[in-house]
């Protein structure tokens, strides 16, 4: 539930971030930008993985540009479910679907650690007190 929660919210950051960039109108209701995101992630966690595997041997051909067709569709899907949230255009939903990719990349860059999990930054209990001197190697 908490990882289901996260990119709910890394998505919405990455939806009102490439809204206004890409020309995805909601209105500036904050009800819609949340129920255009939780069904952006919804669609993602569960249409997206289905397509990806039908469309295999498409995005091997393309090197992986189909995948931006694909993530293009997901949020011209969304556009047209929700009422509100408006995508004019396949090219507004294709810059806006690449400005969300590499803003919700970031943001899980940012809050993942090494295993792979989720860690919200609150203070620094990892921190360790060493006796001695350290001597530090630079790459």
């Amino acid at each position: 539930m908490q990882h289901f929660v996260f990119r709910w919210i890394v998505t919405t950051i990455a939806v009102f971030v490439a809204a206004p960039i890409a020309g995805i109108n909601y209105g500036d209701r904050l009800d819609c930008l949340l129920g255009a995101s939780l069904l952006l992630g919804i669609v993602n966690a569960f249409i997206r993985p289905v397509l990806l595997l039908l469309t295999l041997p498409l995005i091997l051909v393309t090197l992986g540009f189909f995948i931006l067709i694909i993530n293009t569709l997901m949020l011209k899907f969304v556009g047209q479910v929700v009422s509100c949230f408006e995508v004019p255009g396949f090219w507004r939903a294709f810059f806006g679907a690449i400005i969300i990719s590499i803003v919700s990349w970031l943001l899980s860059a940012f809050f993942r650690g090494s295993d792979g999990r989720v860690h919200v930054l609150t203070h620094h209990s990892q921190i360790r007190r060493v006796r001695g001197r350290v001597i530090e190697h630079e790459k």
